[in-house]
């Protein structure tokens, strides 16, 4: 018992040195960073778009399942415009205060898909409007979703946006432990021109095309703006419905 004891009290003022030297040496654990190249995406990164893409299918058989959501968020420069809008530090609303109008549709897709469901994503605010198409792999392994996403002034109206030949701009692959393979359009930096990215319009010419199929297939084109309308009617209310009928 005895040589129990002095082990232990010899050996506890060595654990306790060496957490402090550990403190002392403000060690941090190490944070890597990926870096995607989203102008340039490499051979193998273009295949898994090239992949993912033609695996979609253009004559899809639903289930009866759907949902249609529509609603009003303020915006935070932090988050995405089509999530929940986010509060600033102390429970406030965002400084930009700028508010975005939105509406989404989700449908289910056959068994015999790799995808089990597709989500349409249409969001508008004063600046800008942005549609976001999500694929949801049923079984996912490597790859957990595609996303395909286009962008417009709001200068014009839903219905022209939904109604035109617009392509998309931004094709993007999230994958399950791996870091995601993303394509955009981009342009010049300052007085630099915009890079070649000529040899990817194959693949953003098949994205445009899923988009402007699937467009009608959720019958976008005539539920956004009429679910945008309801928006624009139901926010006053909703900003009524704390005041009781009195008006006290």
């Amino acid at each position: 018992m005895l040589r129990t004891i002095l082990v232990f009290g010899i050996g506890l003022p060595c654990l306790l040195l060496q957490c402090s030297a550990q403190e002392n040496s403000g060690a941090q654990p190490q944070v890597k960073v990926h870096m995607l190249n989203v102008c340039s995406p490499s051979p193998d990164e273009q295949q898994e778009i090239s992949s993912a893409l033609s695996r979609i299918p253009r004559r899809p058989s639903f289930s009866v399942d759907f949902e249609v959501d529509r609603g009003r968020s303020i915006l935070d420069a932090n988050l995405n415009p089509l999530a929940a809008g986010g509060t600033a530090a102390g429970g406030g609303p965002s400084p930009s205060g700028d508010i975005a109008d939105f509406v989404r549709l989700r449908r289910e897709l056959a068994k015999a898909d790799i995808y089990g469901s597709v989500q349409y994503s249409f969001s508008r605010d004063r600046k800008q409007m942005v549609e976001t198409l999500v694929f949801r792999v049923r079984e996912p392994k490597d790859l957990l979703q595609v996303a395909i996403e286009n962008s417009a002034s709001a200068i014009t109206t839903a219905a022209a946006m939904l109604g035109s030949a617009s392509p998309a701009g931004r094709i993007k692959l999230e994958r399950y432990g791996k870091s995601s393979v993303v394509l955009a359009r981009c342009g010049g930096v300052g007085e630099a021109p915009a890079p070649d990215q000529s040899r990817y319009e194959p693949l953003f010419a098949a994205a445009s095309s899923i988009l402007s199929d699937y467009r009608g297939l959720l019958g976008a084109r005539t539920l956004v703006p009429e679910e945008l309308n309801r928006v624009g009617r139901s926010a006053p209310l909703a900003a009524r419905g704390s005041k009781a009928p009195n008006g006290k």
